[in-house]
């Protein structure tokens, strides 16, 4: 069986380099093995786990990310090649840009492109309820305009400077967000329990799911952005925080919805098992479950630029698209939107 993403959650388990292929061992003996050949990433998702350095090393060499994740989705490490750092001409510009308009191009873009991508779902979770529950219908639809309407006050605010517009560009799109999950918490089935959004900390069921999947999308934009020699930590939309990398969580807007609302949105009203503990975090097995659900559905393929491709492939051009778009090669920088 080829492994190509290889998810670790037992307590107790330790990886190990054997020739060319990464063993996982427990107490009771060999659980996996994973070609190098075939691996494209390491997610660490449990407690007590162990890596050998001759791993580390093989990846590093490899290319092949190891990303750390806790129960509740937050990536608290990234280990990656130092030879995928990229060239400091990239990094210059992308500084210098953050004080051009070229900062606030960008900044507008990815704001644009969630909103976008947010009306977009609603009308895409309200198509096949036109006959089956008009009014169900009639409401996505209407929610779907009035959050689109918050893309107006990105249009006002091109001609900024990114320090003055941040906060009211903020505000279009929390504004917008919240219609969006106000709307969209009406389809999910009512066992869930779903008190509303809520981010860390959060202990439900689906805002867990979100939060833990959002995670695993966080490792592949950070992959994605160190590859195009961007710096993690010199965001635009986001601001400057010491250890916060704020590009990781300007380029993650444009695709949580395709890549994570949508999957878990169809997974909870397939009746997706969600197991927790005593402290209400998803269990070992949900985590590893979810995490094969979204790594899966990122090998899926999406229309973009008029082709189709893989969504983890999409990911990476939009990386090296803005990377290109900071150094001046091409003169603006097209968010990721979802077709329809």
């Amino acid at each position: 069986m080829i492994v190509n993403h290889l998810i670790v959650e037992t307590f107790g388990c330790h990886i190990g380099k054997h020739s060319e292929r990464l063993k996982v061992t427990h107490k009771e003996g060999v659980l996996q093995e994973a070609p190098l050949l075939h691996l494209q990433s390491i997610l660490i998702s449990g407690r007590g786990v162990s890596i050998s350095a001759d791993t580390v090393e093989a990846c590093c060499e490899r290319g092949i990310p190891i990303h750390f994740v806790d129960p509740t989705g937050y990536v608290y490490a990234s280990v990656m090649s130092n030879g995928l750092n990229g060239t400091a001409l990239t990094r210059r510009a992308q500084l210098d840009a953050y004080t051009s308009p070229r900062g606030v191009h960008f900044a507008c873009a990815v704001v644009d492109g969630k909103i976008s991508n947010q009306a977009i779902t609603l009308k895409y979770l309200a198509k096949n309820r036109a006959e089956s529950d008009p009014e169900v219908f009639d409401a996505l639809r209407i929610a779907a305009a009035e959050v689109q309407d918050h893309s107006a006050t990105i249009d006002l605010l091109r001609s900024g400077e990114l320090d003055d517009i941040r906060a009211a560009l903020m505000g279009a799109e929390g504004s917008a967000a919240r219609r969006y999950w106000q709307a969209a918490g009406v389809l999910f089935p009512k066992e869930y329990g779903w008190p509303g959004r809520k981010t860390r900390g959060a202990r439900d069921p689906i805002n867990s799911l979100l939060n833990y999947g959002y995670g695993i999308l966080y490792g592949q934009i950070a992959q994605a952005v160190v590859l195009a020699g961007l710096d993690l930590y010199a965001g635009f939309l986001h601001a400057d925080r010491s250890g916060k990398p704020s590009l990781v969580l300007d380029l993650i807007e444009e695709f949580r919805q395709v890549a994570v609302d949508r999957l878990v949105f169809g997974l909870i009203n397939r009746n997706f098992k969600v197991d927790q503990d005593a402290q209400g975090l998803l269990d070992g097995e949900t985590r590893k479950r979810l995490a094969d659900k979204v790594l899966e559905h990122l090998e899926s393929e999406v229309r973009h630029q008029g082709k189709r491709y893989e969504l983890r492939t999409v990911i990476q051009m939009q990386a090296r698209e803005l990377a290109s778009f900071v150094r001046g090669e091409r003169d603006q920088y097209t968010a990721f939107k979802i077709s329809w």
